[in-house]
Parts: C-alpha cells; sequence; structure tokens
C-alpha cells in the first residue's frame, strides 16, 4: 500500500524533536483509533460520527502532522520546529475542528450553496492550508497545477473553447471546494478515510517488523542460484514490497540498496542493474493483492469492491513481470552471467522458519478480502495479527523506541498521502463546479474523429505528460474525471479504461527525460541516469503494450468466458517471450541472433511476431485471434529456427 505517495521532488523529513515527536504519535494514533471506529461502527462513547465530520477530522490531524514533519522550504532547519510550522498546525486543527463541529449543521442548511460569513472565512482559511500542504509534499508542479484548476472556476467563462465553463465568484468557488462532497472531501478522500488509511496501516507496521527483508531473503533462497539471479531477486523482491509499498521511489531505495550491488558484483552493467530495479519496482504499485493507493481511488470512482479492481489488474501484471524475466534471463544467458553464490544465499527452510508469520498474515489479509469480501476491516485485522505475533516472538519483538518510530513513520506516511489527495481533490471540484467534466467529453471525442485507437493514443500521451508532474494518483484523479468518460463512451469496458490509465501514468516513472525510478536507481548504482533510464525503457517495454490490449479485449483483466480468457493469457505470454527476446537478442530454449545484419533484421521480425501474437483479435482488424496468432506463428518460426541453428553451429565449433 501507499507507504509513501511518489513524489515530484525529493523530500526531506524533519527530525522531529521529543514533545512534537509525542504530539504526532499521539495524533496518528488517534486518528488510527478513529478509523477503526467509524470503519468497524463501534460508536464508541454511544456517538455515531456522520462520514463529513470524519473527513474533517482526519484532515485536521494529518495537515497538522504535515507542517510539523515537512520542511517548509531546503534551507528550513530541520534539527528544530519553526514557529510558524506551529501555528500552521495549529491551524489546520483548529479550521478543521470548525468544521468538525458544524458538519451537521452545515449538511441540514445547504450551506454548500449558501454558507455564513464564518464559514466561509474558514474554507479560505483551509484552501490556503491545503495548498500549502501540497507544496511541501507534492512539490512545485503539483502546487502550481492544482492552484490553477482550484481557481479555474472564477474565470471559466473566459477561457475559449471547448474548455470553457460556467463562472462562479471566489468566495462561492472556495466555499464548494471546502463543503461541497465533489472536491476536496470528495472521492480521492472518502477513498482515503474509507479504505486506504487501513493498507497504509499495514504496509507500515509490515516493513517496520522486518516484511521486507523477509521477502527479500525469500527472493534470494528462491532464484537467486539461477542465471542472472541477483535480478531475478529485485524482480521478486521489489514485486513484493511494491505491492505493500505502494511507492515507486522509497521501493527503489529499499531492495535497491540490496539488489543493484549484487547485480553488479555478479556482471550485469551499472545501467541494467538501475533499470531492473527501476522496472521491478514500478511493477510493484501495479501488483495485487494490495497495489497503491490508486488502486483504492480506482475503486471509490468505478464504485466496485476494491477485490474487483484487484483481479482485473492480476492478468496484466502478470505479463509485465514475466516481460521483465524474460529479457533479464536472456541478457543474463547472452552474456554467460552466472547466478549468486550459494554461500551468499539464506536457506529457504530457515527463511520460512522466521518469517513464516509475514505469509500467514498474508494469507488472512487475502481470505478476508475475497473470503469474507470485507476489503475495507480485512488490513486492521491483519495488522493486528501481525501485531500479537511480532510482539510474541522475542527475536522480532517492538520495544518501546521502535514502537514509536513505527508510529511516528505511520503518521508520515498517512499525513503525505493525505495532503496530496485533499489538492488534488481540488482538480476534481474544479470540473464539477464548472460543469466542464460532461462537455469536455464529447470534444475529446470529436477530436478524436470518433476512432476509438486515436482516442487511446491521446490519453497514452496524455497520461504520459501528467505523469512527469504530478504523483500517480494525482494523475489518475485527473484524468479519471476528464478522460475516462470519453473512452468509455466510445464503447470501451470502464474497468479496462481506468487500468489503462493508471498504467499509462506510471509509464514516466521508467521513461526519460523524467524517469523518477530509473534516476533514482542510477545514483545507487553510481552511473549515468539517462543511460539508466533508456534501460529500463528497454526492460520494461510490455508496460507501454499491455494497456492497449486488455483494453481492446477486456478478456485480459478477467472480463470475458473462461475459455477465451485462457486463451488470451496463454498467446499473450508467448508474444510477450517473444518481444523480450527479440529486444535482447536471445530466446531461451533457441539461441542468440548474433550481430549480424541478417540476425538484427530477423529480430525486428521476431518483436512484430510478438506483437501480432499478443494482440487481442476482433480489435477493429479485420481478423480473429486464430487469425493473428497463426501469422505470429508463421513469422516467428524462421526467427527461432535461425537461433537454434546458430547455437548448434557455435557448440559444433
Amino acid at each position: 500500500m501507499a507507504g509513501t505517495a511518489e513524489l515530484s521532488e525529493p523530500v526531506r523529513y524533519r527530525e522531529l524533536q521529543a514533545p512534537w515527536r509525542m504530539v504526532t504519535v499521539v495524533l496518528t494514533l488517534g486518528a488510527i483509533l478513529l478509523a477503526v471506529n467509524q470503519l468497524f461502527n463501534l460508536q464508541l462513547f454511544g456517538i455515531v460520527i456522520l462520514d463529513t465530520r470524519y473527513l474533517y477530522a482526519l484532515a485536521g490531524v494529518f495537515l497538522a502532522i504535515t507542517f510539523l514533519t515537512f520542511p517548509a522550504y531546503s534551507g528550513a532547519p530541520l534539527a528544530r520546529t519553526p514557529w510558524y510550522d506551529i501555528a500552521l498546525a495549529l491551524l489546520s486543527a483548529a479550521t478543521s475542528g470548525y468544521f468538525v463541529w458544524t458538519a451537521e449543521r452545515s449538511l441540514l442548511e445547504g450551506w454548500e450553496y449558501a454558507a455564513p460569513e464564518s464559514a466561509m472565512w474558514a474554507s479560505v482559511v483551509l484552501w490556503l492550508l491545503i495548498l500549502e500542504a501540497t507544496r511541501r509534499t507534492g512539490g512545485w508542479v503539483i502546487f502550481t497545477i492544482v492552484l490553477f484548476f482550484s481557481l479555474y472556476p472564477t474565470f471559466a467563462d473566459l477561457v475559449p473553447g471547448p474548455i470553457s465553463g460556467f463562472a462562479q465568484p471566489l468566495p462561492d468557488t472556495l466555499v464548494f471546494h471546502i463543503l461541497s462532497s465533489e472536491s476536496s472531501f470528495g472521492i480521492p478522500m472518502r477513498a482515503f478515510g474509507e479504505l486506504v488509511i487501513g493498507f497504509i496501516v499495514f504496509g507500515a507496521t509490515l516493513q517496520h517488523t522486518g516484511g521486507g527483508r523477509f521477502f527479500n531473503d525469500l527472493a534470494l533462497s528462491l532464484v537467486g542460484g539461477f542465471r542472472g539471479g541477483a535480478a531475478k531477486v529485485a524482480i521478486f523482491a521489489s514485486g513484493f514490497m511494491g505491492s505493500m509499498s505502494g511507492s515507486v521511489i522509497s521501493n527503489v531505495l529499499t531492495t535497491g540498496a540490496v539488489s543493484i550491488p549484487a547485480m553488479k558484483r555478479t556482471g550485469f552493467s551499472a545501467p541494467y542493474a538501475a533499470g531492473t530495479e527501476a522496472c521491478a519496482s514500478t511493477g510493484g504499485v501495479l501488483m495485487p493483492p494490495v497495489m497503491g493507493t490508486t488502486a483504492f481511488v480506482m475503486a471509490s470512482f468505478l464504485g466496485l469492491p476494491y477485490i474487483e479492481v484487484a483481479a482485473a489488474a492480476a492478468i496484466p501484471s502478470v505479463l509485465y513481470y514475466f516481460g521483465l524475466f524474460v529479457q533479464i534471463d536472456a541478457y543474463a544467458a547472452r552474456r554467460d552471467l552466472q547466478g549468486m553464490a550459494r554461500e551468499e544465499l539464506p536457506s529457504l527452510k530457515k527463511t520460512c522458519a522466521e518469517g513464516w508469520q509475514y505469509l500467514l498474515v498474508f494469507a488472512v489479509l487475502i481470505f478476508i478480502m475475497i473470503g469474507l469480501r470485507q476489503e475495507t476491516l480485512a488490513p486492521f485485522y491483519a495488522t493486528g495479527l501481525l501485531l500479537v505475533i511480532n510482539q510474541i516472538s522475542r527475536a522480532t519483538r517492538l520495544d518501546w523506541p521502535g514502537l514509536m518510530t513505527l508510529a511516528e513513520g505511520v503518521g508520515r506516511s498517512l499525513c503525505e498521502l493525505v495532503a496530496l489527495l485533499l489538492g488534488v481533490g481540488l482538480i476534481v471540484g474544479a470540473f464539477s463546479a464548472t460543469g466542464l467534466a460532461g462537455t469536455l467529453v464529447n470534444d475529446l471525442i470529436f477530436l478524436a474523429g470518433d476512432a476509438p485507437i486515436v482516442l487511446l493514443v491521446m490519453g497514452a500521451v496524455t497520461s504520459f505528460i501528467f505523469g512527469m508532474g504530478m504523483t500517480v494518483t494525482a494523475c489518475y484523479i485527473f484524468l479519471a474525471v476528464v478522460l475516462a468518460p470519453a473512452l468509455t463512451q466510445t464503447g470501451m469496458n470502464q474497468v479496462a479504461v481506468h487500468l489503462f490509465i493508471m498504467y499509462w501514468g506510471m509509464v514516466s516513472y521508467i521513461t526519460p527525460p523524467v524517469a523518477l525510478g530509473a534516476f533514482t536507481a542510477a545514483t545507487l548504482a553510481r552511473t549515468s541516469p539517462m543511460r539508466s533510464g533508456l534501460a529500463a525503457m528497454r526492460l520494461g517495454s510490455v508496460i507501454y503494450l499491455v494497456p492497449f490490449f486488455f483494453v481492446l479485449n477486456p478478456a485480459l483483466i478477467g472480463q470475458g468466458s473462461l475459455a477465451e480468457m485462457a486463451v488470451l493469457v496463454v498467446t499473450a505470454l508467448f508474444g510477450v517471450y517473444l518481444i523480450g527476446s527479440a529486444l535482447q537478442g536471445y530466446a531461451a530454449g533457441f539461441g542468440a541472433f548474433g550481430s549480424t545484419p541478417l540476425g538484427l533484421a530477423l529480430r525486428v521480425l521476431l518483436f512484430a511476431s510478438g506483437l501480432i501474437f499478443a494482440a487481442p483479435g476482433n480489435a477493429g482488424l479485420g481478423l480473429t485471434h486464430l487469425h493473428l496468432a497463426l501469422i505470429g506463428a508463421a513469422l516467428a518460426t524462421p526467427c527461432l529456427a535461425y537461433a537454434r541453428i546458430q547455437r548448434r553451429q557455435s557448440i559444433a565449433a
């Protein structure tokens, strides 16, 4: 889960002094207790809390923690908490407290449309606090975007063309942002309060109690001894960790610190080591059962149980990791790289014996999510079980300082995410306030000429551009409002469309000129960021293709008959194998293509055959899936035969 939100620029945390650290811990535990009371419907002290009152309370707590934790600027003091940050924290608590106190009256009297003067001024203050919190956690790029769109309703009538909308005065706009259920306290914040908070607590607890080390050791013991084993460990370990943390950057920094030196030591070039880690960490956010924050927001947008979103994401994530695995294996085989030495690898039996509780907790989490269909409550049960087991075991028991560190880490993760969600909620509110969301859909369809594939390409490019300057969650929320309705109106599957946007929002983490995931890994590998980004693009190439495949045929996200799904998955896997083999110049089981003009030409042909094999049939090409598979097989056969012949000749020589 989203242990830390993905950031558009590095963020430094303040090391809080004892009194403020205790305040942060108490506020965090209080917010978690409030969430447990609300979601389990405990009605502690006989009080039933309105949903709006609950969300205002969470916002007040975590905005206050944001100002205590995140410094205002790069040169701000880190060893102490300045007076102005304390003042902003108190102001956040007081302003949110006002809305908590007046929540019922606001609902009954319709303050969203006719707010008293006190509510109007409180809305202005809270809007400013949200903007500042967004700037501190998300950086200047996302702050500028949020500020522009939050003010957009005040000048929407002056904007020409398809993005023109209904204008309203500034006070009315800010009241709408704070008091309506369609802006800051709309879908993103509701998703946080109802789903996300539990999984963040679970992910942070899992990491603080040794889960990250266990999954890394498990991957080492399973695949570390195979050729290219160090890189394959990175794939598995980063996949596990990314699914827990939901953050590409923190995943790279956590698992990459171990995997990148191991890859370099066993023969991988530094750019390839960095690219592998970046791709593995990026894919972790797309991998069930937990995935990242965006998946929970998506479930709220679609009005579906989270488990259905996770199930839909299963096959695409398998294809992505399979493509990465194929390329790593081919790279290692072509360079005759060996696995890690046996003495470097932990024992599988010992690893499982020492970390069985993590497997048990995941099993409980999945059972409650899938078997009992209670995804809201599942992470709280799993977290409670993990803490009980952890404290019973002397080897993993957390002492008082350890528990304090855990609570502080949870609070930091939660406040960072709340600040960003409140900010991007302003973007959603702007489109709702102006009525632009509905008209823009028709304009986009008109621009695309009623051609779905053109609209998909437009959506991919837009998602990539926004993904460079915004977090994945912010990018997704914006495009879910603007682009998704246009795509679904052309007849595309709604779940597939939302996953398409999410996937293309992730692409920027491994694609230059930004490629934050690859650039972060490059610093660990001590190599060129751009070369690492280009290596990551090649290794993660499947992420550019798979979204088009599952949008054009939703059977790849489980939306179809069992027979159709089975055929599509098998052919897609083989297609991905061919694509990965072509990119690396080596086909596992057949051999290398060499660097001759003929070998290079056959690699191009093999890549084309892989695309045809993996592409779904009946996607506007006038060909069935069987036709495509036969064409792909006809193109791939001479390529693979050539590689086989080359291998036999090299052995004979």
